[in-house]
């Protein structure tokens, strides 16, 4: 007997998803960085073993949309709800903003929908159980655990759990692909994310990046990457005094890249200005968001 399905990861921003699904897949997929609203894109990261394929899908986190580009955002945390064989509602153990609009999208999901109590490490049982109760009583649950997708703790015991709520099925995907982005967008995220990590204030939400060569000449990986910035202030910031920032970002992101692709990589990068890019249906397309 063998099982596959779908399972979306819905939460408030920052909340632990991407970190779970790396720590599920045991390398990392999805970018991470202490900064809210990291993941813009739906991505899935394909689990298997002997008797199951788990195609999680780590999505935005959940808010309240401002402009175009997160209601593409949200549309995308809808699909990926509605069209789950189970979901994971990944909740920390105290309170936190935005856990109503979480609550609202879930209101009408008829797949099963399993509590994961994210950073447990850092509260006590009765805590725990207090927030399970509480939580209980705004969403329909099939099942609770505790975890802690940093730590590692109870991440066994929930894929076993997720197994119970999955339908028998053949593989949707090759048992070896661990996701079905291409490398292009691999390279993109991994870029994003340094600025994330390496910039502060509006910088890291006012920025994308396209990858516009990627190709493989005799030994290297010849990469450039254009990176949209919204303001001309801000791309003064990003590139920093004699280049020092952008330069910066290029050389971390630069290792992650040769992981990712087995080979040594040239990387170049360009900063350009494109005021209202978030809410431009062309420039979005442009970066990988879908209507």
């Amino acid at each position: 007997m063998h099982k596959s399905g779908f399972v979306a990861i819905v939460g408030r921003p920052n909340v632990g998803k991407s970190t779970l699904i790396n720590t599920i897949l045991g390398q990392k997929l999805c970018i991470v960085s202490p900064k809210a609203q990291t993941t813009r894109h739906r991505i899935l990261g394909i689990y298997n073993d002997k008797d199951s394929q788990i195609i999680f899908v780590d999505s935005p986190g959940i808010i309240k949309p401002k402009y175009h580009l997160q209601k593409i955002m949200m549309r995308s945390v809808k699909n990926a709800i509605m069209d789950a064989d189970a979901v994971i509602l990944l909740m920390e153990t105290k309170a936190q903003s935005l856990e109503e609009e979480v609550f609202f999208h879930l209101k009408k999901v008829q797949a099963p929908i399993i509590l994961a109590i994210n950073k447990s490490d850092l509260s006590n049982i009765e805590e725990i159980q207090t927030r399970i109760l509480n939580i209980k009583e705004q969403v329909k649950v099939v099942d609770t655990i505790a975890i802690s997708a940093l730590k590692k703790n109870n991440i066994n015991e929930l894929i076993e759990l997720i197994k119970k709520y999955l339908p028998e099925s053949p593989p949707y995907y090759d048992k070896e692909m661990l996701s079905d982005r291409p490398e292009r967008f691999f390279i993109a995220e991994i870029i994003r994310e340094k600025i994330f990590l390496n910039t502060e204030e509006e910088i890291p939400y006012s920025c994308d990046v396209g990858v516009i060569v990627c190709e493989e000449r005799e030994n290297i990986y010849w990469i450039e990457a254009e990176i949209y910035v919204a303001r001309k202030n801000h791309k003064a910031m990003l590139i920093g005094k004699n280049g020092q920032m952008i330069k910066k970002i290029g050389t971390e992101a630069r290792p992650e890249i040769e992981e990712l692709l087995q080979k040594e990589v040239f990387l170049n990068l360009y900063v350009k200005v494109s005021e209202d890019w978030k809410n431009d249906p062309l420039k979005l397309r442009y970066f990988g968001y879908k209507e």
